[in-house]
């Protein structure tokens, strides 16, 4: 581990030489690569660094013991050096996390679908909830959402909502989201006052760039409709809908909540681009067998992740048997003790995996 940090090192410090040189500094594009690749290595650099101090700062005081000591000053000196190992294993510790592979999409926006699943008129207003849910967490954050596409239901719910996080580290925090939530409560239209269990399917996908996912016009057709309303009604009085239809996949996008014909093509195309990428890495993960599906961040669609009980006032992320009874503070976005329980558990994961390997 010490080698690779030192290496580390050693190009943190080329980088800086050459944001330094002058025909670097004149090039905006090679600053900007240069200058993006240093502050990724900084955290682990300057980590490092204290590391390296604190062990040689132990290593100097350990040797104090030749002198002789004894009475009071043996004591400060046994204090320092324990102060002095505990500072070193935490930041071993941090080390070994920030040499964790990097996810390269962590950084980037996402897109985040939400459909109604069993339950009917309860399961669509289960995902309106949840659509508040990371709303409201988005906003906390100082992220932007905007609605790409959504089927509302007549009383409120949504049978499907597509939305995008604009944000730095947006997928990083809400790529655990993926998978089955489920709700057991007294539905509001439920006369005799019995408790429903519902569900809504989350998906959490990665913002995707043209150059990043190429798709070729020529595996893709493209419909264009009349926009409805919840009860089928003509919401715009022209055509500006969009279909995209992938042929060689069979995936279908439909966007019609701009009234422009061009922006819900736009948007359209980067929920595609998006799917499709989403349905490479799921083939990848198959290939690479079960230990890797076993991490919390698979992101499988079909598996039961969370349970809000309302009756016990009470949320479990099953993954990693964590349970809160916040509900209703969570419901309202306060996310973050549950979100960080859940990167600590995959980052677990994978320490334990490359121990193994």
């Amino acid at each position: 581990m010490l080698d690779k940090l030192a290496a580390v090192e050693a190009r943190y410090e080329e980088l800086n030489r050459l944001m330094a040189d002058p025909q670097v500094a004149t090039n905006p594009d090679l600053l900007r690569r240069y200058g993006q690749e240093a502050a990724d290595l900084e955290e682990l650099v300057q980590t490092y660094r204290r590391f390296r101090d604190v062990r040689n700062q132990l290593a100097e005081t350990r040797t104090m013991f030749d002198d002789g000591l004894d009475g009071e000053m043996l004591t400060l000196v046994q204090e320092e050096i324990a102060d002095l190992e505990r500072q070193e294993a935490e930041l071993a510790e941090r080390l070994r996390l920030l040499l964790l592979p990097k996810d390269p999409n962590d950084e980037k926006n996402v897109i985040v679908e939400i459909r109604a699943g069993a339950g009917g008129e309860e399961a669509a207003l289960f995902a309106a909830d949840l659509y508040r849910m990371y709303s409201r967490y988005a906003e906390a954050q100082g992220w932007k959402t905007q609605v790409l596409s959504s089927h509302p239901t007549g009383i409120g719910g949504f049978k499907e909502i597509i939305f995008q996080v604009n944000g730095r580290g947006a997928y990083s925090r809400l790529k655990y989201e993926s998978g089955v939530h489920r709700v057991q409560r007294v539905p509001e239209t439920e006369a005799s006052g019995r408790i429903h269990t519902s569900t809504a399917t989350v998906a959490v996908l990665p913002e995707m760039e043209e150059v990043e996912v190429e798709v070729d016009p020529n595996d893709i057709r493209i419909d264009i409709f009349r926009s409805q309303g919840a009860g089928g009604q003509s919401v715009n009085t022209t055509d500006s809908a969009v279909r995209i239809t992938h042929l060689p996949t069979g995936i279908v996008v439909a966007c019609q909540d701009e009234r422009s014909q061009l922006q819900n093509k736009l948007r359209a195309m980067a929920i595609l681009r998006s799917r499709l990428y989403e349905m490479e890495q799921r083939r990848l993960m198959e290939e690479q067998g079960a230990a890797r599906r076993s991490q919390v961040g698979s992101g499988d669609r079909s598996e039961k992740i969370r349970t809000y009980n309302f009756p016990q006032n009470r949320v479990t992320d099953h993954r990693i048997g964590f349970t809160s009874h916040r509900l209703e503070s969570i419901l309202e976005g306060d996310l973050d003790e549950l979100i960080q329980a859940l990167i600590e558990a995959d980052q677990a994961a994978k320490l334990k995996e490359l121990a193994m390997a």
